[in-house]
């Protein structure tokens, strides 16, 4: 496995799955197989590992890896539109969230302004509109919330106008003159990370939908939950990070009376980590990508048989 391919929390993420003899493994992006081929080596032979992705080259690497595994079954489908009644109640689902190296690292998807490619973005390249087409159509007030609240900038106004301007005159088709356009609305200088880097994931989270998405696939995962079983997240940013960290804190939390606080009602969950798991330095350093990566996961809790007072 190449360096761009390396999982990020590959100790971690086994830890919190805690993976097990005859188990139901789900990888929700499952890209090209890093995590799954650590969770596979401690299933046994009657475990069983569903791997789910919408990238048509994780998808043809997942193939030429897990082909001849029996246990494996591949599904290719956005995390949010799995059908869980086709699958055993798992033992662990993962989800490893964002773009990965490989995707970044194709000039050809547009995920990156590295190198000048066509504006595409779409994690799933049969589906949807790419970039270019997005921008094309979207009124400018629309725009700049969009890149104002998935990509956190201040200048989203003068950016949305400044795109809107641009493509008057010609259409916005590529990655650079994207880039070069979010960066005219910039003082020329040092700049702590590239002017264009928060327009760029607003535009990809908006055209891939990855934060409704990202909803869907926590409260349809945490439902098809075995008893005992895990739910883990790696999200990569603070927007996914703060959807996964209020799920899991709501659904983990007793249902209480208002007025005496006497709990009504147990939570079926689990927190298993309080706090949100980082890398170690040291992964930092061989793994560039991991850098900002947090890990998070609950536990559905085992249904317990109250015993009857006689």
């Amino acid at each position: 496995m190449t360096q761009r391919h390396i999982p990020v929390l590959q100790k971690e993420v086994l830890g919190v799955l805690q993976p097990a003899h005859g188990e139901v493994y789900v990888d929700l992006t499952a890209g090209f197989g890093g995590h799954a081929s650590l969770v596979l080596d401690r299933l046994g032979p009657n475990g069983q590992a569903f791997l789910v992705d919408q990238d048509q080259t994780a998808l043809e690497a997942l193939y030429d890896t897990f082909q001849a595994d029996a246990r494996v079954h591949i599904h290719r489908a956005n995390f949010a539109e799995v059908d869980w009644q086709s699958i055993p109640s798992p033992n662990m689902v993962l989800a490893d969230l964002g773009v990965s190296s490989a995707q970044l690292d194709d000039a050809e998807r547009g995920f990156s302004f590295q190198h000048d490619a066509p504006l595409d973005m779409r994690m799933d390249q049969n589906r949807g509109v790419s970039a270019a087409d997005y921008l094309a159509q979207i009124e400018e007030e629309d725009l700049a919330t969009i890149i104002w609240q998935y990509g956190e900038d201040k200048k989203s106004r003068q950016i949305a106008r400044a795109i809107v301007r641009a493509r008057s005159m010609q259409p916005i088709t590529t990655t650079h003159q994207l880039a070069d356009i979010v960066r005219s609305q910039y003082p020329k200088g040092y700049h702590r990370i590239d002017p264009a880097t928060r327009t760029f994931q607003a535009l990809r989270i908006a055209v891939n939908r990855e934060l409704d998405a990202l909803e869907t696939m926590l409260d349809a995962a945490l439902a098809a939950l075995a008893p005992g079983g895990r739910l883990a997240v790696i999200s990569f940013h603070s927007l996914e990070d703060r959807i996964i960290k209020q799920k899991m804190r709501d659904i983990t939390r007793d249902i209480c009376d208002t007025i005496t606080g006497q709990a009504l009602q147990e939570s079926q969950f689990r927190l298993v980590t309080k706090k949100p798991i980082i890398p170690a330095p040291n992964e930092i350093d061989y793994n560039p990508r991991a850098r900002s990566a947090k890990l998070r996961a609950v536990e559905k809790k085992k249904i317990t048989q109250k015993k009857e007072v006689l």
